[in-house]
Formats: C-alpha cells, sequence, structure tokens
C-alpha cells in the first residue's frame, strides 16, 4: 500500500545505526562493551557555554521562531573566530550562515543546485551524509577513490571530462573522516584551479580542523586565493566544544551559495533555538583553553592505542588531527566481518570501512571517545584474539 520513493530506497543504509543497534543489543545481554565505533566526544561541554544557555533559557523572548539567518550577534562571532583562526575575513551579514549543525546545511545545499542527473564529486571513503544529500536531491554521485597511495587525496586527474561537464559539486573533507588525512594549502590551491576550470562547486568540510597534535595546525579552505568564487565551507560546535547533541554550526563562503542555502533551509525548519545561538556564542568568544586541554587528551589516548596496536603488529602511523584512527584489517576478510568478529570475541566495536564507501573496504575506523583506561583494556583484549 505505502511505496517508498526511488531516491529514499536508493540510499544506502545508514551505519552509525546499524551500529548503535548492534551495541545495544550486546548491552542487554549484559556484556561489557568498549565502544570505539561512533566519534561522539566523551567529555561535556566546558561550564561556561552551559552557563550561557541556562541564561538564555530564562528568557521568555528567547522562545519565540528564532531568525532564520542567525542572530547578527551569532553571524559576528563566527566571522571573529574565522578571523582569529584563519586570518579569513567574513562579511556577517552575506558570508555566513548559521545552521542546525553542519550535517543539515552539507546534506540540503545539493537541494540548492542539482537538478536530475547532475552529479556530485564525492570522495570514497567519505561521511555519508555527501552520498545521501546528492541522492535525496536527485543527482548522481561520481566516486573519487582515496587511496593509501595518494595520501589519501583525491586524484582530479583521474576524473573524466565527461563527468566533469555533468558535475555540480565537488566534496572534500581535511582533516579528513574517516582516513585521519590532512591537507595542505597547495593541495586547495588546486582545487580552486579545478572548480574554476571545470565551473564546479566546492564544498569543503572542516569539522575537525581543531583537532589536531604534535603542533599541527589544520589550514581553512578559504585561504586559498579564489576560494570564495567558487566555494562554501561547513564547520561544527560539535567536535571542538564538546556539543555533537547541541546541533550549532555553520557555512560560509560564496555569498551566492548562502543565499541559495539560506532559500532551502527557510522551507525546511525555523532556525536554531535562540538560546543555542546565545550558547554559541559564548563558545567562540569565551575562554578558549579547553581546545588545548582536549588535543592533549586526545593526543594521549592517541598515542596509547596506536603503541598498543603497533605493539600487536599492525604498523599504523599517527594521525596529525581527527580523534579517529584508520587502520588495515590484519585478516583475510571483510571489514564487517572482521568488525563482527571482535564484537563477538573481544565485546570491542569499530566502524566496518565499507560503511563509508566501497573504497574504505579493508579498513576499520576506531575513535579515541573512550578513557584511556578502556582504550589500554581493549588492546589486551585484541591481545589475547589476535
Amino acid at each position: 500500500m505505502f511505496k517508498i520513493s526511488k531516491k529514499l530506497t536508493s540510499l544506502p543504509p545508514y551505519l552509525f545505526l546499524e551500529i548503535d543497534r548492534a551495541k545495544r543489543k550486546a548491552k542487554q545481554e549484559g556484556r561489557d562493551i568498549i565502544d570505539l565505533g561512533v566519534g561522539d566526544p566523551d567529555q561535556p561541554t566546558p561550564k561556561h557555554i552551559i552557563e550561557a544557555l541556562y541564561q538564555a533559557a530564562q528568557d521568555p523572548s528567547n522562545h519565540r521562531y528564532a531568525f532564520d539567518q542567525g542572530m547578527p550577534a551569532l553571524r559576528r562571532a563566527i566571522a571573529g573566530w574565522y578571523e582569529r583562526r584563519f586570518g579569513v575575513n567574513l562579511n556577517p551579514d552575506s558570508e555566513i550562515l548559521p545552521l542546525i549543525g553542519s550535517k543539515e546545511g552539507i546534506a540540503h545545499l545539493p537541494l540548492a543546485f542539482l537538478n536530475e542527473g547532475d552529479y556530485s564529486l564525492v570522495p570514497d571513503p567519505c561521511y555519508p551524509p555527501y552520498k545521501g544529500g546528492s541522492i535525496l536531491a536527485g543527482g548522481k554521485t561520481y566516486l573519487m577513490p582515496l587511496l593509501e597511495s595518494n595520501a589519501f587525496l583525491p586524484e582530479l586527474k583521474r576524473i573524466p571530462v565527461s563527468i566533469r561537464k555533468k558535475a555540480k559539486l565537488i566534496y572534500i573533507n581535511y582533516p579528513n573522516n574517516p582516513t585521519s588525512a590532512t591537507a595542505e594549502k597547495d593541495f586547495y590551491r588546486r582545487i580552486v584551479e579545478f572548480a574554476l576550470k571545470n565551473k564546479i562547486i566546492v564544498i569543503s568540510d572542516l569539522a575537525y580542523s581543531e583537532m589536531s597534535y604534535d603542533g599541527y595546525s589544520p589550514s581553512s579552505f578559504l585561504e586559498a586565493k579564489g576560494a570564495r568564487e567558487v566555494g562554501i565551507e561547513f564547520h561544527s560546535l560539535s567536535k571542538t566544544y564538546n556539543m555533537t547533541g547541541w546541533r550549532i554550526g555553520w557555512a560560509c563562503g560564496n555569498s551566492k551559495l548562502i543565499l541559495a542555502l539560506a532559500k532551502v533551509k527557510s522551507n525546511i525548519d525555523s532556525g536554531i533555538f535562540s538560546a543555542i545561538q546565545l550558547a554559541g556564542i559564548a563558545a567562540l568568544e569565551g575562554p578558549q583553553v579547553h581546545i588545548k586541554n582536549m588535543r592533549a587528551l586526545y593526543q594521549e589516548r592517541r598515542d596509547i592505542l596506536i603503541s598498543g596496536l603497533n605493539s600487536l603488529g599492525w604498523g599504523v602511523i599517527r594521525p596529525k588531527a581527527t580523534f579517529y584512527i584508520w587502520l588495515k584489517i590484519p585478516k583475510k576478510t571483510d571489514s564487517i566481518k572482521f568488525s563482527g568478529f571482535l564484537l563477538e570475541k573481544a565485546n570491542i566495536i569499530v566502524t566496518p570501512g565499507v560503511g563509508f564507501g566501497k573504497y574504505g573496504e579493508g579498513y576499520i575506523r576506531m575513535a579515541l571517545s573512550l578513557p584511556k583506561e578502556r582504550i589500554s583494556e581493549a588492546i589486551a583484549r585484541l591481545n589475547k584474539i589476535l
């Protein structure tokens, strides 16, 4: 009686929901699960941000519909943060759009630019909404393999001319989820040249820019000359300030792209809860010592996990950014079976690489969102079964 649309049926299963089901089932069975799967910070949101939310929530005027474009004060705070962090000057009135988390903006942007049959150039493996948003907009996806042999960067020269002519969007994400790869300014320069030559919109996902280690500082796509002529960049408070559940982020860059995304959103949602916007201002303009502490915490966890994995013969290289470890499966099996093996034999949850795309097969992803004691316990369990 009820027939699901072709667009919906063409979507792959959302991997993290599948992992959550497996985790809940195992916990119901009373098993001691070590969850290295979904990347969700385990540390609390800084207290001054929570206090700002509490105070703002007391004001009845904040309980009304929010402005579609976000509070001017929030847009100014975002512009100030971008200038301090990257030296990029943004117009808060035309080049910044607050979002209900960067995920929704990334998924909604294709609705503004893709017609039936148009292509999105999507890295593979990748964060699933790049593909999902394109499919729901009626577009097609052309996969750009992210291979270890090319430092997990897309090889633009390998994209056929016939595809370039039909492509409207290209997604990039560095520091990268799931591979933890990073990109430097020369890569962004080449992306701008490619986009200008082929008249393609660049969508840069910069969600992990503040999760970096060993003194490394990731760059923004918008730092590249000409970037604002061709692209838009997404950022989020989720990972930077431990605010995943708060759902607040933004898009910034080319004013025409911002305007188009705003038009899509005005037909879908009514903006971010005003109290959360005020908390976002407190995050961006308040004390930033939390970020330094966050980096030290995840770096310590990274080193414990990688030292343990290497003691088991895995040969993992320390990533410079993100809180993910992307590693090859040590056995001749596929990533889903290997992940199932770890859950069954060691009560450890990891994310199978194929869940991020076909070129993720042969890998698994581990997240550093657990205390170091649990990471050490995971290594001990792996030592027993591998």
